[in-house]
């Protein structure tokens, strides 16, 4: 492998540009055609790691095993420190360039061919259908508006057009500003983002902690944890069975609820392969528990997670963040913008303008419904072609079939169908059952949706932007079980293998690491998170109620521009 040529960034480029999915890793550079329709991860966690220095990513998701079998990839070698290249993904021409290299024809380096579609997000069921297109690498886009002839309308209604025109262009110069104060605020905070030597060392301080996390076997999980977790959740479904047999019924299904928020914690884990660290195996664990006990699919939680965990509070590619119009947690958003993951243009319309200003209060709320979304996402995730682009994972996709199938049989038919005596019992039983899991979501969304979302730069190493996306949640040891390991977000988004058992012992190393690099470790507790959270949901909010002022004194008295 050392007589490898030695690669020019001006190669790469080129390769690039013809579509070629090049990561550099340790030093070599990495040609993974042949292996990106195959790996487990999805094709996205690949795709957004193109031209970039991946090699902490790789090294923190994979095995031993894994990294030895990448070896085989190798077509060359590049000068280190390497200066990372965007990778094209992230370019809204990203989807529409793929298409034109399909039917043959050449597509320059750097082309910007920038699509003008766009949807009208008007409604909350848009809003939820818009993710039923996470299908493949190329999805429709977006409805396509009818083309206008302006020569044919009327004076007023070509006055109208003209001021909806503008109250766009000045809606996105507003976030724009917005941002930039944003990245400035960033770079106070954090000085040593755009110092490439500063970043370096950060990287090499990460590499000696990922280490000394395997030394002292924090890799290896502890079985003996889970039994504990096992006789939790026995007891918790005993007590749903018992009390639904005694015909106890809204008590049970809060036991439903409780036992349902509390096993995913062990689906999550499974995900990650964080249990056995055998793909199969774990794979099936998490499909029992998501996909069979709490009807969910595992197969698209990974599809979006993987993504989440690379391009961590990134708005155009982080799919966790693009809610819209119901939340959200960046100004970015008004600029409505092209969702890398679901190749979808997320509009801000009247919608946003109504919606977004009263998220604080509908944040609780919404969350409380929010598992019938997850149905929902699941359901269309295994019925589109991205859950069968899995390569020798082709199966899952079938398992994941099979086993939601009997969920539904045995919840929806057999339980709330057939065993459940009258409507009125069969509606409260399932909104109870499903608003307990609240719990669930207010952990999931917690560490992320009221942290920064400013991109600070390509040298910001990746364990420095985990760690300013990041928050972990403070609570005593004996607590550990309610919050199930979500409460070391940071932690685990530095080490995402690590089994959930180990999490607290790797706090106290992160913690060191963060004195020692000079990096913030951003910990509150449960109560206090949920107030960082709410701020800044009432932050964006501020900043949409004062565009909207605006644009309706701009209505009023004929001026142009934002005040």
């Amino acid at each position: 492998m050392s007589r490898l040529n030695l690669v020019s960034t001006e190669e790469i480029a080129q390769w690039i540009a013809q579509g070629q999915p090049v990561v550099i890793h340790e030093g070599y550079v990495l040609n993974l055609g042949e292996w990106i329709n195959k790996h487990p991860g999805g094709r996205l966690a690949i795709l957004h790691m193109v031209g970039r220095d991946a090699t902490d990513e790789i090294n923190i998701y994979h095995t031993s095993k894994a990294l030895l079998m990448m070896k085989q990839y190798r077509v060359g070698r590049v000068a280190l420190p390497w200066a990372n290249l965007e990778p094209p993904i992230r370019s809204p021409d990203y989807y529409i360039n793929l298409e034109l290299r399909k039917k043959g024809k050449t597509v320059a380096l750097g082309s910007d061919r920038r699509s003008k579609k766009s949807i009208d997000l008007g409604s909350a069921a848009a809003v939820i259908g818009k993710k039923l297109s996470s299908t493949g690498t190329c999805v429709c886009r977006t409805a396509v508006s009818p083309r206008i002839d302006v020569e044919k309308l009327p004076l007023s209604e070509i006055d109208n057009l003209n001021t909806a025109q503008e109250k766009v262009r000045n809606r996105e110069r507003h976030a724009i500003d917005l941002e930039k104060k944003e990245i400035e605020q960033g770079l106070k905070e954090n000085p040593l983002a755009q110092d490439v030597e500063a970043q370096q060392a950060i990287l090499l301080d990460y590499r000696a902690l990922h280490e000394q996390i395997k030394q002292e076997g924090l890799y290896q999980c502890r079985y003996s944890c889970y039994a504990k977790e096992c006789l939790r959740y026995g007891i918790l479904f005993a007590a749903f069975g018992w009390l639904l047999y005694i015909k106890w019924y809204m008590t049970s299904s809060i036991f439903l609820g409780l036992f349902w928020q509390q096993i995913m914690f062990t689906a999550h884990d499974a995900g990650h392969r964080g249990i056995s660290g055998n793909f199969v195996i774990d794979t099936l664990i998490g499909a029992f528990i998501a996909d069979f006990c709490c009807g969910l699919s595992i197969g698209w939680w990974k599809s979006s997670h993987n993504v989440h965990h690379l391009v961590t509070n990134m708005p155009e590619h982080d799919p966790d963040l693009q809610n819209i119009p119901l939340f959200s947690n960046t100004p970015t958003y008004m600029k409505s913008i092209l969702s890398s993951y679901y190749n979808f243009q997320f509009v801000w319309d009247g919608a946003a303008d109504v919606m977004i200003p009263y998220q604080k209060y509908a944040y609780y709320p919404i969350m409380g419904v929010a598992r019938f979304n997850l149905y929902m996402l699941g359901i269309l995730h295994l019925i589109s072609p991205r859950a069968a682009q899995l390569g020798a994972a082709w199966w899952t996709r079938h398992v994941e079939i099979a086993f939601m199938a009997c969920y539904w049989y045995l919840f929806g038919y057999l339980l709330v169908w057939t065993y459940l005596p009258t409507w009125p019992i069969r509606v409260g039983f399932v909104l109870l059952s499903h608003g307990v899991t609240i719990i669930l979501h207010v952990q999931i969304t917690l560490s992320h949706w009221g942290m920064p979302t400013a991109d600070l730069g390509p040298a910001e190493s990746f364990p420095a932007r985990q760690l300013r996306t990041t928050m972990d949640v403070d609570c005593p040891v004996w607590l550990d079980w309610f919050h199930g390991g979500l409460q070391f977000q940071a932690v685990h988004h530095l080490f995402p293998r690590m089994p959930r058992h180990n999490l607290r012992r790797g706090q106290e190393l992160v913690r060191e690491f963060c004195n020692k690099t000079g990096l913030k470790y951003q910990c509150y507790g449960f109560q206090k998170g949920n107030g960082v959270v709410l701020t800044r949901l009432e932050e964006v909010s501020n900043m949409v109620n004062m565009m909207v002022e605006c644009q309706k004194s701009m209505a009023e008295t004929g001026e142009i521009g934002l005040h």
